[in-house]
């Protein structure tokens, strides 16, 4: 498998990035400590948002359980009269995701699904062919998903049609912090503007949690994948290039937006490892933190040293050859960026 792998390092100041069902920020223990945790989904939402940013012709994909009123405007386009649209666009989503019975104020899908404006127009093209809305939705192939690179990296799975799943390209870690972390509590009081001089006391008091880390975090694409059939093997080679070029880009600044009026926590990484490798399968570097770093002078330095350690035990112990190994600040973003999708078949 020829592959791309992201290897960051990442220090987060006071922070909430991904909260769990108590509202405190996500922990797990790896080597027998606490660590700070941001979960996969979080980041990648994150990146998805920022990759849309960066490239909003190549990044169209949606997620959602709204498709009803997009499914009816792409069939009214078509010369679909609305009554007709109406009905067909409900019997897609049901093909699709089933509808929910229990929605009352909009139709809905009963679960998300991860759709893109050219599969939808290409799924009325069809329906108009055909009047039958299972014969248009076998029409869907990879070039319906052209416009959606996300779909190809970040994968979706259709339980109700499995020709229509489409296994991500891209694949992450959860974030954890290279040394020890506990949650921390921060107390807080706001004032009443409008409460009269003589009274004393807040408006309201309250508590949140927070963290601080240096994060270790782990991406990759099976670059095979990405340009088979299946995925986006409809594209040229320059624009695989470029959509290779967004999605490491965003995965490199993009930071979850959690709190970020309150606690903004938008760093950039410190440390940056890319790997290419043409056979074998990508190969987390976490155990370089199994044993917490521990220090009184940051995490970031120590984290670095342990990271580049490790790589390099990795390749002589188990040898593994890398095409490319480039980094930043070794290189300046453009330049590493360049570096590595001239790889991209």
């Amino acid at each position: 498998m020829k592959h791309l792998e992201l290897h960051i390092l990442q220090s987060v100041p006071v922070a909430c990035l991904n909260r769990d069902d108590l509202n405190s920020p996500k922990t797990a223990v790896f080597g027998g400590v606490q660590r700070a945790r941001v979960s996969s989904q979080s980041w990648k939402r994150a990146i998805r948002e920022l990759a849309k940013e960066i490239s909003p012709n190549r990044f169209q994909g949606e997620r959602t359980r709204l498709l009803f009123e997009p499914l009816v405007q792409a069939l009214i386009a078509k010369q679909v009269d609305e009554t007709e649209a109406d009905s067909v666009a409900k019997q897609i989503i049901d093909a699709l995701v089933k509808l929910d019975a229990k929605s009352k104020d909009k139709v809905k899908s009963t679960t998300l699904y991860f759709m893109s404006p050219l599969e939808m127009k290409t799924i009325a093209e069809e329906y108009v062919q055909a009047k039958d809305v299972k014969k248009a939705l076998k029409k869907i192939d990879s070039k319906a998903l052209k416009d959606a690179a996300d779909i190809s990296l970040f994968g979706r799975m259709v339980a109700t049609d499995h020709s229509l799943t489409v296994e991500a390209s891209a694949m992450f870690s959860h974030a954890l912090s290279t040394h020890k972390t506990n949650n921390e509590i921060d107390f807080f009081a706001a004032v009443d503007d409008l409460q009269p001089k003589d009274e004393a006391g807040a408006g309201m008091t309250g508590t949140l949690e927070f963290n601080s880390a240096t994060y270790y975090r782990f991406a990759a694409i099976n670059l095979d994948m990405l340009g088979d059939e299946h995925h986006l093997g409809c594209l040229t080679k320059e624009d695989r290039c470029e959509v290779v070029k967004v999605f490491c880009e965003a995965t490199i600044k993009a930071i979850p937006g959690a709190r970020k009026n309150t606690m903004n926590a938008n760093t950039l990484p410190g440390y940056v490892l890319g790997v290419v490798r043409e056979t074998g399968h990508p190969i987390q570097l976490v155990n370089a933190f199994e044993s917490p770093v521990t220090s009184r002078n940051g995490y970031l330095s120590e984290s670095i040293s342990r990271l580049n350690a490790e790589y390099q035990r990795i390749c002589e112990t188990w040898g593994i050859e890398a095409v490319c190994a480039t980094n930043i600040p070794a290189k300046k973003v453009s330049d590493f960026l360049a570096e590595l999708v001239q790889y991209v078949a």
